[in-house]
């Protein structure tokens, strides 16, 4: 594994106790410039693992608990009149950070939704006509809870799509779970644990890793796949070119984060089902079948047949 990046993670894995898989996938988007949508139920430390890699990363850090009642100015920012000089100046909304927390993204109104979601994409956010490039680098790390769903507004497809992957952390075991007990008995970890890199030594790996070499045959084997997600007959929506775009993004920093400066066909595989079961849309007679995103979508992942790259 890249040195650099095993001292991230052990420093990372001091708060977050038995999601090492997890940690992974989350410090493999923020290399790739993408965002994070984990889906789970409360609890289960997803506020803590922003908080975790705030700190790690250095980065300067806002959470916005999203309700009925926020709106898109306390997202983006607004424009209030200052008398003494006659102008108007502009106060930075939430998205003026390196890492955003949007806790419970569904439970805000779509109109305010569509805020957060276009500053994602555009990476700046324009106020009465001014346009404010965010810092960087900026990174979202969204939240939605799967249950209770009175009052929410879940996302459109089309929204669904500017996140980078969609994770789940889960539950700790067993033993995760009595050392996350016994740790948290008298002190809060991320007491303990320190920055690793700058903003500036982070903008620099970032650099490093989009720069992973990616072999035509990996592009073609990526869009393979993608084609077979718009082509299953359980499948209503496929895979974007976007999302396409973000597999490749991803495979890059699975491999960066491997220590290799090359893409292999297994990096696209580590990375498939994280950044696309969220972009598919199942077919009616899949859903009544109960089918599952990750079920389709692993089938499609078997079916492709996997490249054997000529060295």
């Amino acid at each position: 594994m890249n040195p650099k990046m095993n001292e991230i993670l052990q420093e990372i894995k001091k708060v977050i106790v038995g999601k090492d898989e997890i940690v992974e996938k989350v410090l493999m988007a923020v290399l790739a410039g993408g965002h994070v949508l984990m889906e789970d139920v409360p609890g289960v430390g997803k506020t803590t693992t922003a908080m975790t890699f705030a700190k790690v990363l250095g980065l300067d850090t806002r959470r916005v608990q999203f309700t009925s009642d926020t709106v898109p100015s306390d997202i983006i920012g607004y424009s209030v009149y200052d008398k003494a000089n006659n102008d108007f100046v502009f106060k930075p909304g939430a998205v003026m950070t390196n890492l955003l927390l949007a806790d419970e993204i569904n439970r805000t109104s779509s109109k305010t939704q569509s805020a957060l979601l276009e500053a994602m994409e555009e990476l700046r956010v324009t106020v009465d006509g001014q346009t404010y490039d965010l810092p960087q680098p900026f990174v979202v790390l969204a939240t939605q809870n799967p249950v209770g769903s009175a009052g929410t507004q879940m996302l459109p497809s089309a929204q669904l799509d500017r996140f980078m992957i969609k994770i789940s952390m889960g539950y700790p075991d067993f033993a995760s779970q009595v050392n996350i007990l016994k740790d948290r008995h008298t002190e809060n970890p991320i007491d303990k644990i320190s920055a690793v890199v700058s903003k500036e030594q982070l903008q620099e790996l970032i650099k490093d890793a989009s720069a992973v070499e990616i072999h035509d045959t990996i592009y073609e084997y990526v869009t393979r796949l993608t084609v077979a997600t718009r082509e299953h007959h359980l499948v209503q929506l496929g895979v974007s070119p976007r999302g396409a775009l973000a597999v490749c993004r991803m495979a890059k920093t699975h491999a960066y984060l491997q220590g290799r400066d090359f893409v292999v066909p297994e990096d696209v595989t580590a990375v498939f089902l994280d950044v696309c079961c969220h972009r598919i849309v199942l077919s009616t007679k899949a859903r009544m079948m109960e089918e599952r995103p990750e079920t389709v979508m692993s089938s499609i992942l078997t079916s492709v047949d996997m490249p054997v790259i000529k060295k």
